[in-house]
């Protein structure tokens, strides 16, 4: 592709371009991060040991933003975490740019901030230099440290002696034997170090017994496959009228569609005042955590329970995109913009990308009496960005349907932890990828948070189960089956399972507002991708992570409510989330209400998994199920592509 095909098939909205506010829910420019980090360098809560976790917008109220008329002044306030280098503890801060004041504060004293990008490499130099991690990577014959790799972990809270009050980070290794191989190919088993991100100091090495490092390659990057497939015929995505959706500083509008895209540290993307065609569907739309429990209690492995949101922030972790690989088409990139540690703005250039996709047939009938048929392709916005936790890539897809639907994708790739056995043993908690490296049997568990506002904020929750009516007088033929739709209307009675046997799901409902049915307006949640969990809830890890118990949880809106495992998930204990959010079992009927759902992955490992995870995908879907009074799709014009042609791939 030339540089100017290149021009004319993409678009990055540039740092000028993010610094125009020009909405409400509009995510903060990179000059109000730094007015912020400036404000609080004022009077730093910790003086010069004050770091920077999260510099995020203070979303305004909901009235505020139905109220907001463009060009009108806005009110732009932040809310900031901040934490000492040397002391455990988070101070949460709202800052007002206008006025340039902290307004107010709040002490978490036992709180422990995420663990930083910056940290990450740090982390490797001060473990690779510890006596007892040296001595134990001798042990394994391994002389040379420069050749081994240290990610970090989280280290969840297990009421270990001597790591109480701490801040800290538990590692597991590997061996890197050549310049840009796989070093996961080669994990250094039982070996693991526990080091207190506050002090710096490498508190507890565990050796829980030498195997043998496997040494068979299993590489990925490009320079190393030496057998190579006959290149593919390129699939070549073109518009060349151009795009049909607009971006005006981060309002995203396309056919009937509008909302606000934002992102932030911690959750990556956020969607904000979605409409279809100027009706509501919901104020806020966001993945909010992500949990990842491993099924071994071998070494130190029972430690594998990470909460990549809660405990890392997977905005930060997001990749910059590249045009014709992660992007295919004709693309709108956004920048985003995040702070460091010292509260410098962070740049992550085409973290976003923007585009069409043709989504396959719509809509058909043909009438055989007369031999006519009417066809409507489908096709969907899409609004995605790409994030790196360590060994995996997860990649966030936001779909919009033409059809009024809303879809959430997450795809998980990138390569699977791993560790060591003796070839042919790999025990009843892994499977056997290579000879000698194993990948555990684990989960990825994920919360989504749904501040739905369809047709306005005045809301209800409604259980849908389908029944078999008893055989009798009022089912002779043993054929009918009725479904049953009960409202919910606490908050307990919303915590609710998914039920096969019932084809049971659930669907937000305005009851103020009737269709041409004379029925209440509603979405219809599909929870296609519920997954048991395996980890016993009375188990520490299990606590922590108590909101995967339900597949969905109905809370009554309270804006500081935001995250299912609590607000600051490193080395939590369990209390402050959703669990505890519904206990005040508030009434959610004809209320302004949050859906909370929680899905994901069952991940027996396949040895297709290796040496890089081909993508297995999970998600939902928002659909409209009487919200419209018939196909919302029936006015769309017909068309064909005239760019399709014939193959002729049989020789014919």
């Amino acid at each position: 592709m030339s540089i100017a095909e290149d021009i004319d098939c993409c678009h990055t909205a540039t740092k000028a371009d993010a610094l125009s506010v020009l909405h409400p829910l509009q995510a903060l420019t990179p000059a109000e991060i730094a007015k912020v980090a400036a404000i609080v360098n004022k009077d730093p809560p910790y003086g010069v040991d004050t770091r920077f976790e999260t510099i995020e917008l203070l979303e305004p109220e909901k009235k505020v933003v139905r109220s907001f008329k463009p060009g009108a002044p806005i009110a732009r306030n932040a809310r900031v975490s901040v934490f000492s280098t040397k002391t455990v503890g988070v101070t949460r801060l709202f800052v007002s740019l206008d006025k340039g004041v902290i307004t107010s504060r709040r002490e978490f004293p036992a709180a422990r901030p995420m663990i930083q990008l910056e940290q990450f490499l740090a982390i490797e130099g001060f473990v690779r230099e510890h006596p007892e991690f040296i001595a134990g990577c001798k042990r394994r014959g391994i002389t040379d440290m420069k050749t081994v790799c240290v990610d970090p972990w989280s280290a969840g809270n297990f009421s270990i002696p001597g790591e109480e009050g701490r801040h800290l980070c538990h590692v597991f290794a590997w061996q890197r034997l050549l310049e840009n191989e796989n070093f996961y190919a080669h994990p250094i088993e039982g070996l693991n170090a526990v080091i207190d991100l506050k002090t710096w100091e490498v508190i507890r090495v565990d050796d829980y017994g030498a195997i043998p490092i496997p040494t068979r390659e299993a590489n990925y990057e490009k320079e190393f496959i030496k057998s190579k497939r006959k290149p593919l015929k390129p699939i070549d995505v073109v518009q060349p009228e151009g795009v049909n959706f607009k971006v005006e500083g981060s309002h995203l509008t396309w056919d009937k569609w509008s909302f606000l895209v934002g992102f932030n540290a911690r959750e990556a993307l956020t969607l904000h005042d979605i409409k279809y065609d100027g009706r509501h569907v919901a104020h806020r739309a966001s993945l909010v955590e992500m949990v990842v429990p491993y099924g071994s209690p071998v070494n130190g492995h029972f430690r594998k329970n990470v909460f990549d949101i809660g405990e890392y922030g997977i905005g930060k972790l997001a990749n910059s995109l590249k045009l014709g690989c992660d992007c295919l088409g004709v693309i709108e990139y956004l920048d985003v913009y995040l702070n460091t540690m010292n509260g410098d703005v962070m740049t992550i250039e085409k973290a976003i990308c923007i585009h069409e996709e043709d989504s396959g047939l719509l809509w058909k009938h043909w009438d055989f009496r007369t031999d006519r048929a009417e066809i409507r392709r489908a096709r969907k916005l899409v609004v995605s960005t790409i994030c790196t936790v360590g060994n995996y890539e997860y990649a966030l897809y936001w779909y919009f349907h033409i059809d009024g639907s809303i879809e959430f994708e997450m795809k998980a790739t990138g390569i699977i932890n791993t560790a060591a056995c003796l070839p042919g043993q790999p025990g009843k908690y892994a499977r056997e990828v290579l000879p000698g490296v194993v990948g555990h049997i684990h989960q990825h568990i994920f919360c989504a948070r749904l501040d739905m506002a369809v047709d306005g904020d005045q809301n209800s929750f409604v259980e849908c189960n389908t029944y078999a009516e008893p055989e009798g007088p009022e089912n002779p033929y043993g054929n009918a089956f009725y479904e049953s739709e009960t409202v919910l209307d606490t908050e307990l009675k919303a915590a609710r399972r998914a039920n096969p046997a019932s084809q049971r799901y659930w669907k937000v409902v305005n009851p103020n507002k009737t269709n041409y049915a004379g029925t209440p307006v509603s979405y219809k949640l599909e929870a296609m991708n519920c997954v048991t969990p395996f980890v016993s809830p009375n188990s520490p890890s299990g606590k922590r992570s108590s909101f995967v118990q339900n597949h969905v949880w109905v809370t009554a809106f309270d804006p500081d409510e935001r995250y299912p495992g609590g607000e600051y998930m490193n080395h939590s204990d369990g209390a402050g989330g959703i669990a505890d959010f519904v206990k005040q079992d508030r009434g959610i009927k004809n209320a302004d209400i949050v859906l909370w759902h929680v899905f994901g992955l069952h991940h027996p490992v396949r040895l297709e998994d290796f040496p890089v995870q081909p993508c297995i995908s999970t998600g939902f879907k928002l659909v409209p199920h009487g919200f419209f009074d018939g196909n919302p799709c029936i006015d769309l014009p017909a068309e064909v592509n005239e760019a399709s042609c014939c193959a002729h791939a049989a020789g014919t």
